[in-house]
């Protein structure tokens, strides 16, 4: 895992993709998987990322996530 995300930055960054940016997208992809490994749970998902279920419930909103 360690390769694929050192290649992914390398790409990003020689693309010139801005951190902010990059930094969005993964989290949005990342809470979009959560939700769907807890079944569509935002307590579920929180824990499974260690966050609080607010915390994750602004995220969705600012990203505009819907729950699967």
């Amino acid at each position: 895992m360690r390769a694929q995300l050192e290649s992914l930055v390398k790409e990003l960054v020689a693309r010139g993709v801005y951190y902010e940016d990059a930094r969005k997208e993964f989290e949005r992809h990342y809470i979009e998987h959560a939700l769907r490994k807890a079944d569509g749970s935002i307590s579920g998902a929180a824990t499974v990322m260690g966050v609080h279920r607010n915390t994750l419930t602004r995220k969705m909103a600012e990203y505009g996530v819907k729950n699967p």
